[in-house]
């Protein structure tokens, strides 16, 4: 029995030091939201998102756009409305908020998945889509859909919620370009809720005023900052964004397809001139055989080039989609 429980105390220790670790990373991504308004107010701060960035500071490949605290977007070169694969779940999960509001702590309605369901998630996990494991029958919270959505990036389940909020996803994406349109997305079209179809496309620039506006609600912040989410038949699902909790990175949402490239909507809080500062961004059409990890690492870079740090690491990883 002793030898049990001294065996055992090791794991319960690490086990505690991981809660704790992504405890820590979902409290500093709600504290992000707050920080929008706190934590970039310093003079410093709102001198240097003044600034015009310069064009160095931009990735050499696809698109960009930042911005600093509560500054103005700074968009770079090579803005042009290009498909943005799972980056497009943003302003899913933003409407699926906006219509179905929970507070921190919260699970939601609950969602039953049918038959129809199975059948569509079987389909698209045949033409290699992101998938999560689902049963008819199955049931899941608003808040475990959520998680689903925006951790492995779940594209059934993107479908799964448009049907939820509206009655089709047909109905839901004229509400997701409705709503590009009222936060001025000039440039954005949405064909479907998931970011598979090409056809959706969008700009840096116009994704990031979506992402800054998602970011707001203390529920995402808390989503897009844990490592794993248990859903009742797919089990542990893990977020696809590598560079949680490295270097300031709190979120936020990954995205690939052989059109889009790699794909990234980010925050990371990072010191400029010694205080905190939120800085939010969007890179799109990165190149390379590991489009996950090539979005990774170009906002990385992005991010360091404006704060003067070291490269960042991105932990090896398979091919994901996401």
């Amino acid at each position: 029995m002793a030898y049990r429980e001294q065996a055992r105390t090791p794991f319960v220790r690490i086990r505690i030091r991981r809660l704790c670790a992504a405890s820590l990373l979902i409290l500093l991504a709600i504290a992000a939201v707050r920080g929008y308004q706190s934590l970039s107010s310093s003079a410093a701060a709102n001198r240097a998102a003044r600034e015009a960035l310069p064009n160095t500071v931009w990735p050499a490949h696809g698109q960009a756009a930042i911005q600093i605290g509560r500054s103005g977007i700074q968009a770079g070169p090579n803005q042009h409305p290009a498909p943005i694969a799972s980056v497009a779940k943003v302003m899913t999960a933003y409407l699926v908020l906006r219509d179905h509001p929970l507070r921190p702590g919260e699970e939601g309605p609950t969602i039953t998945l049918t038959d129809a369901d199975l059948i569509d998630t079987e389909r698209r996990r045949q033409q290699e889509e992101s998938v999560v494991s689902i049963a008819a029958g199955e049931e899941l919270t608003e808040l475990e859909a959520l998680q689903a959505l925006l951790l492995p990036s779940a594209n059934n389940i993107a479908a799964v919620l448009a049907r939820w909020d509206t009655g089709s996803e047909s109905r839901f994406v004229a509400r997701m370009n409705a709503a590009a349109r009222s936060l001025g997305m000039s440039q954005t079209r949405y064909t479907d809720p998931s970011g598979y179809d090409d056809a959706t496309v969008s700009t840096a620039a116009d994704q990031l005023r979506i992402v800054d506006r998602a970011m707001r609600l203390p529920v995402f912040a808390g989503i897009v900052a844990m490592p794993s989410a248990t859903l009742p038949v797919a089990g542990t699902v893990h977020n696809t964004n590598t560079l949680l909790g490295l270097d300031g990175f709190v979120g936020i949402k990954t995205g690939s397809t052989a059109a889009a490239g790699g794909c990234f909507a980010f925050r990371a809080i990072r010191p400029i001139d010694g205080r905190a500062t939120a800085i939010t961004g969007v890179v799109l059409g990165q190149p390379g055989q590991a489009q996950v990890e090539a979005g990774l690492v170009a906002a990385g870079a992005l991010v360091d080039r404006i704060t003067g740090h070291r490269p960042v690491p991105v932990r090896a990883l398979p091919r994901l989609r996401g």
